[in-house]
């Protein structure tokens, strides 16, 4: 089936399962930068920062702007940042985009650091950080927009909750996943994501 032709609120707790988390595992493949999308979240700088250690890229990129957040105007990038430092990441390992505002302008604006950084040419792999439940959009974002020939590693963080075997458990994470299914479903028929087949 094809993602424009899914009706989000028919779909069974599996089905949503099956479309938000099914081929989402980290494959342990070095990368060129480890891509870190906006969201003020310590999960996802925890997981980042671990990542950097293990020596999976030299470079972590930090996405994210202050449009979302209207008690503070704090970069959702700086506001990483600030906190990745403190778990061992170097500053001068750091690239920031501090401009984005959702997670296609999260991908388009850094299309402009990474090629700033080091050249767009360069960048083979992303190892890409998120929350779990964001993780498929966030792929289908990059892969929609960045160059055809990067590929990506996909580390969603690893918060306790809202993970595959237990987001229903959760009302905030039940509505979370139910936004998400309607999201891409969505952003597909609108064509800002490429439409694809999905099995269900």
């Amino acid at each position: 089936m094809l993602i424009s032709e899914i009706q989000p609120e028919t779909l069974t707790r599996e089905q949503l399962t099956r479309f938000l988390f099914d081929g989402i595992q980290d494959d342990g493949k070095n990368g060129d930068c480890i891509f870190v999308f906006g969201g003020k979240s310590e999960s996802r700088v925890k997981k980042a920062a671990r990542l950097f250690r293990d020596n999976r890229a030299p470079w972590v990129l930090l996405t994210g702007g202050s449009a979302r957040w209207e008690d503070d105007d704090t970069p959702e990038a700086e506001w990483m940042k600030a906190r990745i430092v403190k778990l061992g990441v170097p500053e001068d390992a750091l690239l920031l985009e501090r401009e984005a505002a959702n997670t296609t302008e999260n991908v388009v604006a850094s299309m402009m650091v990474l090629q700033r950084a080091f050249g767009l040419n360069r960048v083979k792999r992303l190892v890409v950080v998120s929350s779990p439940y964001h993780m498929r959009r966030a792929h289908m974002t990059l892969t929609t927009y960045m160059p055809r020939w990067v590929r990506y590693s996909l580390c969603p963080d690893d918060r306790p909750y809202g993970q595959r075997y237990n987001w229903w458990k959760s009302q905030k994470e039940r509505e979370r996943v139910m936004k998400e299914a309607a999201s891409i479903v969505k952003y597909v028929r609108a064509g800002i994501l490429l439409d694809e087949e999905v099995e269900l």
